[in-house]
């Protein structure tokens, strides 16, 4: 629609790179025909020192090695490649001997293990599940990219997203992100602002939907002393705190109405006049909005101005929902299970192959949020070393977990309030308006707003 762009992610491809380490030659030259005739990118090394040095250089997305070797053994480049890689998947090579030592390995956060020999689609197999269960070190290239470290991703629809914002960023042109919510819209604006020349000006985010209408303008433009009962002094509204910078509006399509016409004269004139001044103040801020509405389905319905749309909807960029980027899962997951496990000081290395599977595999309706609140609940009542899948499988189907919204909670506090006094007093309205302390016509709206009715829990 006019000069408005939607971003979407495309594909690329490239070759997964594997390390294979072992002291047996013959073997060594074996595996690496092997892998590189299935498409890997291979490199070899004969002993573990050696494949320590080629990490730094070839960045692998996995580590193959045998369990006994000269020197360092298995296990050993296993710790280390811990330290230095925390995400990388690790396969050991054992002989039948000591199959007991490799299952202890696993328990240790080693991916898994081959027994020798084994067959090439046992090795494909085994290979194929750790690069797309098991998260990987992020590029070199990427750990550069200091704008975007905060988002977690080498899934190739997010990659081609963030190469297009990180080309936007470099405008002053309004952005608009849409996307579910629990996404992850304010980081991806956060990125935005990192990647732009106002990288050192404040970077501000206000929740749109969270203030309510008699304040959102005040947080926004200010106010004077005295503009109103309790402005005991001036304040300085988000606009001017944040200028030269960048403002993020969250869940852009839950302003009201009212207030949209005078946002949209600050974006065109580029000024704002605080609550109760005569004055006006020049700003310059370049706007992010986001929301997870269709504001074309609002404009239709007149709950959002065609006008403010295409002042805010410049450029729009769609971020994916996390079912449509689910190689980022294990990712977001180890992420996750890091950042809690250092809270609590538990001693968890990762997830089982089958609990993996399951976090892959599931519906995500509520997102990376969810992904985060399921990982937290696993790790609160993990006894392993590795998370099981029938903690995954629980907290996933645990909808208790998930809290509710501030007026969600209130509107079911005040249903099962009206509800318990209607109970008590069975069904006498005047009797229960008594015990609440509100009048008999505050009383029924109440009772209308909630779809109760005194009828229902009179005695018969």
């Amino acid at each position: 629609m006019g000069n408005n762009k939607v971003i979407k992610a495309g594909v690329t491809a490239e070759k997964q790179k594997i390390l294979i380490v072992d002291d047996d030659p013959s073997l060594l030259r074996l595996l690496g025909i092997r892998l590189s005739a299935a498409g890997y990118a291979v490199e070899s090394a004969a002993n573990a020192k050696i494949a320590l040095g080629i990490l730094e250089s070839f960045h692998p997305q996995m580590v193959i090695s045998d369990l006994r070797m000269e020197g360092m053994d298995g296990m050993a480049l296993f710790e280390q490649i811990r330290k230095q890689h925390p995400n990388m998947p690790v396969v050991i090579m054992t002989a039948h001997g000591t199959i007991p030592d490799a299952i202890n390995a696993t328990k240790q956060g080693v991916f898994s293990f081959l027994t020798k020999p084994f067959e090439s689609q046992e090795l494909l197999e085994t290979v194929q599940q750790a690069i797309r269960l098991q998260p990987t070190s992020q590029t070199t290239q990427a750990k550069q990219q200091l704008w975007r470290e905060k988002i977690i991703s080498r899934s190739t629809v997010m990659e081609s997203l963030l190469q297009q914002t990180q080309q936007v960023a470099r405008s002053d042109f309004p952005l608009l992100i849409h996307s579910q919510s629990g996404t992850g819209k304010e980081l991806l604006a956060q990125a935005i602002h990192q990647a732009s020349h106002r990288h050192q000006k404040p970077f501000t985010a206000i929740n749109c939907a969270a203030i309510p209408e008699q304040l959102l303008e005040s947080e926004l433009f200010g106010h004077s002393k005295g503009a109103f009962t309790g402005a005991e002094k001036n304040h300085t509204g988000l606009f001017q705190a944040t200028d030269g910078g960048t403002l993020f509006l969250d869940e852009i399509g839950d302003m009201p109405m009212s207030f949209q016409v005078k946002l949209l004269r600050a974006l065109q004139e580029k000024e704002i006049r605080p609550v109760g001044s005569t004055q006006s103040v020049k700003v310059d801020v370049r706007i992010i909005s986001a929301t997870h509405k269709n504001l074309q389905q609002a404009i239709i319905d007149n709950t959002f101005r065609e006008d403010l749309y295409y002042r805010l909807n410049v450029v729009e960029l769609e971020l994916p929902p996390l079912s449509e980027r689910r190689e980022d899962i294990p990712l977001l997951a180890q992420h996750f299970l890091n950042h809690c496990t250092q809270q609590v000081h538990q001693d968890i290395k990762g997830f089982s192959g089958e609990a993996m599977e399951l976090l892959i595999s599931a519906p995500w309706p509520g997102n990376i949020r969810q992904l985060q609140n399921v990982v937290e609940q696993s790790v609160a009542l993990s006894t392993e070393a590795l998370i099981s899948a029938n903690l995954v499988r629980n907290a996933l189907r645990d909808k208790t977990t998930q809290l509710p919204s501030f007026v969600e909670a209130r509107d079911q506090f005040e249903r099962d309030y009206l509800a318990k006094l209607l109970k008590l007093t069975a069904g006498n309205v005047s009797q229960a308006a008594r015990i609440a302390q509100r009048n008999r016509t505050e009383f029924y709206k109440l009772l209308n707003r909630h779809h109760l009715t005194a009828e229902a829990f009179r005695e018969e």
